[in-house]
């Protein structure tokens, strides 16, 4: 099936492409990677008449640590961000949820920006960046303004964006003492395979007592799902494995799942519940410095 036709544009600043995006509006999308969006157009799930590249606008691409902790440049590849020491010394769970997904031809070519911007429910890197309650900086033609990663998505491929904004960047601020993070997913085999159900879980320890904790599930809801009563029960308590096999139920209730090819709603709860266990056993283990 071809790609339908299009006019292509290619500016070299941001202030230019947000000016097309504006010009078009939704008779247009902003261009990364494509690994998503040009499979979208082929299959007719999304329509444009218009794609303005982002490849020409380097500050996009910049991975860098300031006083403010890690941005990451949306049009960052995810093969760059998988490889930066910055990223695994600041958050190793992001690398490790990137070396999951796909191969390595496609992460080679798509984005961390691409991945969020097409919003599909099962995408790896917004669960875990959402656990470490990351931002996002978004440029307009008029404004920029910065979200919670948490607040970007709004349906299954759908975001807060306007025609005529673009991810900029993606912050992951400066990490506490006794943080650790983990992210789980379970996938019908090896390589390419989307995931089934994914779980992030991020834990912040105070001497033995959990000081705060987030769990943060993935392809089980339309929207990556913070699960708000997963803090409420583990805060102020030690960990331990069955503290965190309840907590593994109550995700699993707070799931959304459906039925599909790849598993039925009931099979992806179980999922839930076993993913949310290990990812909060694996993440207190690295907040008290285990390599786990």
């Amino acid at each position: 099936m071809a790609i339908p036709e299009f006019q292509y544009h290619r500016p070299k600043t941001l202030a230019a492409a947000c000016e097309l995006g504006r010009a078009y509006g939704s008779a247009s999308r902003f261009l990364a990677g494509g690994t998503e969006l040009l499979v979208d157009l082929r299959n007719k799930r999304d329509q444009a008449d218009h794609l303005i590249s982002l490849r020409d606008i380097p500050e996009l691409r910049r991975i860098h640590v300031d006083a403010a902790g890690l941005k990451i440049g949306a049009l960052a590849t995810l093969t760059e961000v998988a490889e930066s020491s910055l990223v695994a010394d600041s958050v190793p769970a992001l690398r490790e949820a990137i070396l999951t997904m796909a191969g390595l031809q496609v992460r080679n070519q798509g984005t961390i920006g691409g991945n969020f911007c097409r919003a599909v429910p099962c995408a790896d890197t917004p669960p875990i960046c959402i656990a470490a309650e990351a931002e996002l900086r978004i440029m307009g033609t008029l404004k920029e303004r910065t979200l919670a990663a948490a607040d970007f998505f709004v349906g299954p491929r759908a975001t807060v964006l306007q025609p005529d904004e673009i991810l900029v960047e993606i912050h992951i601020p400066s990490l506490p003492r006794g943080f650790g993070a983990r992210y789980e997913r379970f996938s019908l085999r090896r390589g390419s395979a989307l995931a089934v159900a994914s779980v992030a879980a991020a834990v912040v320890l105070s001497g033995d007592q959990i000081q705060d904790v987030r769990v943060v599930l993935g392809s089980v809801a339309p929207v990556p799902l913070m699960v708000a009563a997963c803090g409420q029960e583990l805060i102020g308590r030690s960990p331990g494995r069955q503290l965190f096999e309840h907590a593994g139920q109550t995700a699993a209730a707070a799931a959304q799942p459906i039925t599909d090819l790849r598993g039925s709603a009931q099979f992806r709860r179980h999922l839930v519940a076993v993913l949310t266990a290990r990812a909060l056993t694996i993440a207190t283990a690295r907040a008290r410095g285990v390599d786990a």
